[in-house]
């Protein structure tokens, strides 16, 4: 009999998973805030999120942040504060999730597609200053699941070309690039607070900076009860005071907000938690063929932070030819649900950003109002277009707990061990590895 589970061998994975995957870690101390602002009425008002904001801001170890009621919002306000306009360019990696760039459309922007680097699969500093052009504003960097960009260049190529930079830190809250905390390198971070997350306190996002003009203008395009003339210290927005310029109402609900300060206190510890279970997982795994961690080296300062939705990097090459899709089959037939080819697929590729017009335009809405056809410059971006069959989920360990991790360890390693008797019925890979909305924000043992 093979060894295999999926050709009836016995699996890898037996034991309960428990509490190993729960998310987030929920607590009288969170149940006791909310029913505070339940009872106090107070669900619509400011006080509990500008006592997190405070607290955010320094955590994040920068002087402002800025509420609101997603991530999604905090990205485009983030846009809106550094000026991001008609006609404008923001250049953003075409592997993350949608909320990361597609908010341009919305301020009359257009996006600029770069390629993402294969081992770290964040933007790929190399495959940037060749697509700035005279109307380019932002630099949208996403940490993509929880592996820090290299900021080093990044903000080099910025600063010689005088653009912002917009840190997506949705995937890496606590993370560190060379002993600094991500978030911190731009002109300024935004990010998903939603329930999935790492930092998870509800349907929420923040924004932070060190540039009181951003936080200003993001204050102005979507939080009306905070808009007044009186707090603001930029000149060209007190005059238009009262009513929100993007015409949006972006505030944090405060049950949000009051959950985010207890989990606060304690992420930290939690984090640390996650980085034990994770980097034991890997290392179990180290020197494995076909598979490779996708992580940071610990030794030159920088870490995952939560390692939100993390994935490993898979080279077929070394199974002989051997296809993720089958390749994520036989795991799951281990025990592990979880385990699926891909990550995001490559955002250019929608229609969405090729030929719709979404606000009746007369043309796609991705160039309707740009100075040239950025779609031109997509030709260039087949590399990450095979992202998808190089990736593949991992197991998500909230705990530290050595006799279960060894378990999901031996299921990716086994299946690895005897690749040579799944390429005999290997279907190979779909045309599409992974989705628009990829990642799992519920437990899957």
């Amino acid at each position: 009999m093979s060894e295999l589970a999926l050709f009836g061998g016995p699996k890898a994975i037996t034991k309960d998973p428990g509490d190993l995957f729960k998310w987030p870690i929920i607590t009288k101390e969170d149940e006791d805030a909310v029913l505070d602002v339940l009872r106090s009425g107070s669900m619509s008002g400011t006080d509990v999120t500008r006592e997190f904001e405070k607290e955010f801001a320094a955590w994040q170890g920068l002087d402002l942040a800025l509420g609101f009621s997603t991530g999604t919002a905090a990205i485009q306000s983030a846009m809106f504060g550094c000026k991001v306009g008609v006609g404008d360019e923001i250049i953003c990696p075409t592997v993350t999730y949608w909320a990361s760039g597609l908010q341009a459309f919305t301020l009359g922007a257009t996006v600029v597609f770069a390629n993402v680097d294969p081992d770290t699969l964040c933007i790929d500093p190399n495959d940037i200053e060749h697509r700035i052009g005279p109307r380019t504003k932002a630099i949208v960097v996403v940490h993509y699941t929880g592996h820090p960009a290299d900021m080093d260049p990044i903000m080099a190529i910025a600063k010689k070309h005088g653009i912002k930079v917009i840190e997506d830190v949705s995937h890496a809250h606590g993370g560190l690039y060379k002993g600094k905390m991500v978030g911190t390198f731009g002109d300024v971070a935004a990010m998903s607070l939603m329930s999935g997350k790492s930092l998870a306190i509800g349907e929420a996002g923040i924004l932070a900076t060190n540039d009181r003009e951003i936080y200003e203008r993001a204050i102005a395009f979507g939080h009306y009860s905070r808009y007044r003339a009186e707090d603001m210290e930029t000149e060209s927005l007190k005059a238009h005071a009262g009513l929100p310029m993007g015409g949006y109402k972006y505030r944090m609900h405060q049950m949000s907000s009051a959950v985010g300060r207890v989990q606060l206190r304690h992420y930290n510890d939690r984090m640390l938690e996650i980085r034990k279970g994770m980097n034991y997982f890997w290392d179990l795994l180290e020197g494995v063929p076909g598979i490779k961690a996708h992580r940071v080296d610990e030794k030159t300062g920088s870490t995952m932070g939560g390692w939100y939705a993390p994935k490993g990097l898979y080279k077929s090459e070394e199974l002989g030819g051997l296809s993720v899709t089958r390749f994520c089959e036989a795991v799951r037939a281990e025990g592990f649900d979880g385990c699926s080819p891909g990550c995001n697929l490559a955002l250019h590729t929608h229609s969405l950003f090729q030929t719709l017009d979404v606000y009746g335009h007369g043309k796609p809405t991705r160039i309707a109002n740009a100075d040239r056809d950025v779609r031109e410059l997509d030709k260039t971006l087949a590399p990450s277009e095979e992202i998808g069959a190089k990736s593949y989920s991992i197991p998500w360990f909230k705990h530290f707990e050595p006799e279960k991790i060894e378990e999901y360890a031996k299921a990716f390693k086994k299946v690895a061990m005897n690749y040579k008797e799944l390429l005999k019925d290997d279907p190979g890979n779909p045309a599409e590895i992974g989705g628009w909305h990829f990642f799992q924000h519920s437990p899957k043992k």
